[in-house]
């Protein structure tokens, strides 16, 4: 049995792959703990894991914080120079005690601080990345949210990928001086950019997503596995509740719409464009909307749409005609093993990215959040509903996504890797 700690931070897009993983890990007899944001303490502790806060203290459903977040332009920059940077004094102090003796840390990208304790100490280390971005390829150029037009020169010519990653790296080179005034003071090599090579274990990186999303290429750091996504629903339980079982057998499978844990919370106008369409298209609809918004949107809605403030994504996907998301990766993920076509609605960060790559597999279209008024959106949906080339292709990639056994090759590399032993509980 190996003491494993597990760190990461932000949203339910961050935590809950982890807490797919570490409950893997459990599974197999080893003593886990996930250290993360205070907000998430029941959520972890109620899965029988252990739980050690850390700072960056910021409230995940905290509107005014996530509208700064999820801003298309800016809030990539905000989110680090401003909140994750600042904060990697506080997040070592955090952690520096819970790592003690640890037998195995697993890091995520904004984790830094726990990159360097165990860097300091000589700890067994593996790393994280929860999409393709992460690598940030200059043979798989990401898409980046001010300039997802960027993308499409890549069929013209190979200097793209040099450009886009050269800019990424002199734009960011100065962000992270707490960083490395942190290394200096432990007597650490300055390292990599901790937002590009320097974020990477040199033992273990497990790349957290299915194999559709992309291939490996020749400019990722060695030691990469991709194991197929870490599936987990979150707050939302294990059982659809009675209102929507009711509604799903009172008629024809509705479009979902769903923007995930954070862009929810910054939706604009994007449910009051989303029921236009529905009544345009006169189809019916299942809004996810967030903690504490259903009951005062329902009495407006009408007959054929049903408001809930949320619900497990696994279950409900499957018996949707169309699924309309943000792209997050924990929706992707959930939406790729529903089998249904999507309509991406992609806000920030990495959902350009994932919505991009959804496309090409052919089940999906792309709406920005900055379009997204109902005769486009209307027209959209007519395509994913009537032409069954994109039901055809979700049910391809769904095939594949509910193949692959990522908690399981996830768990079986780190073994591996870092030779821990299982302890096995022999029943009788």
């Amino acid at each position: 049995m190996a003491r494993i700690v597990l760190t990461t931070w932000g949203s339910h897009g961050d935590v809950d792959p982890f807490l797919g993983l570490a409950l893997g890990l459990k599974a197999r007899g080893h003593q886990v703990t996930l250290a993360t944001l205070e907000y998430f303490r029941d959520l972890v502790t109620a899965q029988g894991l252990g739980f050690h806060p850390i700072r960056p203290d910021v409230n995940p459903a905290d509107a005014d914080v996530v509208r700064r977040i999820m801003d298309r332009d800016r809030g990539t920059e905000f989110l680090l120079r401003e909140l994750i940077f600042p904060g990697v004094d506080a997040m070592y102090d955090d952690l520096t005690g819970l790592l003690e003796g640890a037998d195995l840390v697993i890091t995520h990208p904004l984790t830094m601080a726990a990159a360097i304790i165990a860097q300091h100490r000589g700890l067994p280390w593996a790393s994280v990345v929860l999409a393709p971005t992460s690598f940030f390829s200059r043979y798989d150029v990401p898409v980046l949210p001010p300039m997802p037009w960027l993308k499409t020169l890549d069929r013209f010519a190979k200097w793209p990928g040099k450009l886009v990653v050269s800019l990424g790296k002199r734009v960011t080179g100065a962000w992270p001086v707490q960083v490395y005034a942190l290394r200096q003071r432990l007597g650490l090599p300055k390292g990599g950019n901790p937002l590009f090579d320097g974020q990477h274990a040199p033992r273990l990186v497990l790349a957290l997503y299915s194999t559709v999303l992309g291939a490996p290429q020749a400019d990722w750091p060695p030691n990469v596995v991709v194991t197929g996504h870490m599936f987990h629903d979150g707050p939302h339980g294990t059982s659809l509740s009675p209102d929507i079982e009711a509604f799903l057998a009172a008629g024809p499978a509705p479009v979902v719409f769903t923007l995930g844990s954070s862009a929810v919370l910054v939706a604009g106008d994007f449910w009051r464009e989303s029921l236009a369409v529905v009544r345009q298209l006169g189809v019916r609809a299942l809004l996810l909307v967030g903690p504490g918004k259903a009951a005062a949107m329902q009495p407006s809605l009408g007959e054929g749409v049903l408001a809930v403030d949320g619900a497990p994504h696994s279950l409900l996907m499957p018996r949707a005609s169309v699924v309309v998301q943000q792209c997050g990766v924990g929706t992707l993920a959930q939406s790729l093993r529903s089998g249904r076509p999507m309509l991406a609605v992609p806000w920030a960060h990495d959902q350009p990215d994932n919505a991009y790559r959804a496309q090409q597999l052919g089940m999906a279209r792309i709406v920005y959040p900055r379009r997204y008024r109902s005769p486009r959106v209307a027209a959209e949906l007519r395509t994913l509903l009537s032409e069954p080339s994109y039901a055809l292709a979700a049910q391809r990639t769904a095939a594949i996504v509910r193949s692959e056994r990522g908690v399981d090759a996830a768990c079986d590399a780190l073994e591996e890797r870092f030779q821990l032993r299982r302890h096995v509980v022999q029943n009788g």
